[in-house]
């Protein structure tokens, strides 16, 4: 019993050194095993097998793809301060894990300085407007310069993406204004165009409907003249003379419309002579007139034909 118990730290430590010798590396994930310090091999993913005691992890690193968001804050062409956020997709090249371990301490440090430096260069020379419109062209150069320095280390840049881009804060207030005032103006320029619009159609409408009213009062006054010249030919018929004739018309108008106003209980009223010698008035004073004007024109048409001869 007592050499069970003498043997059981010889039996613990068989049993931890046994254990040691195996670890697991997960997927997408390489380690680096050192002996004495020294390097020795890269495992990846899977069951492995090390020294204990003689080997070590000395390291992990993903192989996942990464991604380092860096906020720049620089000057435009045009004096304008503006901060700019840069994403950088990375992954460590399978290949040259070592590298990457050994021969880069702070890779984000080292990619943040090199976006830094493009960025710095590239957006001074372009006015504020142009930096919105050439994001892409900043995002290129970013990843051209950054892969050209990382991949000596062991990384691999997938893609740089311009995310943001931030003008200072009187100046993005200063461009909604003018944005503002921009579409103010269009609306006014198409509210001033649909008001001429309306006002060219209105009197459109109104030159056609004074067109179609005129042509309605003469097409009124041709069928009354024509019903007045039927009227007194029944009436010669029947042993009338032209002049009865037109008086009866004129008296039975007269009284007509003196029937068709008092009809009208919303129309302003005009007074008529409504006494039985009103249409007979009427009709003489026509004729007088009439006669007048006849003899008015043969007289200037004797006067004419003297001159001439």
């Amino acid at each position: 019993m007592e050499n069970l118990f003498s043997s059981l730290p010889l039996i613990i430590g068989i049993l931890i050194v046994f254990f040691g010798m195996f670890f697991t590396v997960r997927q997408q994930t390489a380690v680096a095993i050192e002996r004495f310090g020294k390097f020795q091999s890269i495992r990846h993913s899977g069951l492995q097998i090390k020294i204990p005691i003689i080997d070590k992890i000395s390291a992990r690193i993903s192989l996942k793809i990464q991604q380092l968001d860096v906020i720049v804050e620089t000057k435009t062409l045009d004096d304008v301060f503006v901060k700019i956020k840069v994403s950088v997709q990375y992954v460590v090249i399978k290949d040259k894990v070592y590298d990457a371990i050994y021969k880069l301490e702070y890779p984000h440090d080292q990619i943040t300085s090199y976006v830094f430096d493009v960025v710095r260069a590239e957006v001074p020379k372009m006015r504020l407007d142009d930096v919105f419109v050439k994001k892409d062209d900043i995002a290129i150069a970013v990843k051209r310069e950054v892969q050209e320095a990382m991949e000596t280390y062991g990384y691999d840049i997938i893609k740089t993406l311009v995310t943001d881009i931030d003008p200072d804060a009187q100046v993005k207030s200063a461009m909604n204004r003018i944005n503002a005032a921009e579409r103010e103006k269009v609306a006014a320029q198409y509210e001033g165009d649909a008001q001429r619009i309306l006002i060219v159609e209105k009197a459109k409408a109104e030159a056609e409907s004074k067109r179609l009213q005129g042509q309605g009062i003469a097409d009124q006054r041709r069928e009354i003249a024509r019903g007045l010249v039927e009227s007194v030919d029944v009436l010669n018929k029947v042993g009338i003379s032209s002049q009865e004739a037109s008086a009866l018309i004129v008296v039975t108008q007269h009284y007509d419309t003196l029937q068709a106003v008092g009809q009208q209980t919303n129309s302003n009223l005009i007074l008529l002579p409504n006494s039985p010698q009103a249409g007979s008035d009427m009709l003489n004073n026509m004729i007088t007139s009439f006669t007048a004007s006849n003899q008015i024109a043969e007289k200037m048409k004797n006067q004419d034909s003297k001159s001439k001869s």
